[in-house]
């Protein structure tokens, strides 16, 4: 199963990852943070649905997202 790391204290939430998404299982997070953006994120009961293609991690501008297969 593949492992998506979002490093939400960087993000700006300008939501490329969600719509490159094939799966459409990342979302914007419910909080902010540390600089007053909503953060990617893909809930837990969702991760299982990510089959790893790195499209999110390709179409992201400030490099917050890293795949592990």
């Amino acid at each position: 199963m593949p492992k998506v790391t979002f490093r939400e204290e960087r993000c700006k939430g300008c939501g490329q990852c969600i719509i490159a998404c094939p799966k459409k299982v990342i979302t914007f997070s419910d909080k902010l943070n540390e600089r007053g953006y909503y953060p990617a994120t893909i809930e837990e009961d969702k991760k299982t649905q990510c089959i790893g293609c790195a499209c999110c991690g390709k179409m992201c501008p400030d490099l917050v997202i890293t795949v592990e297969k």
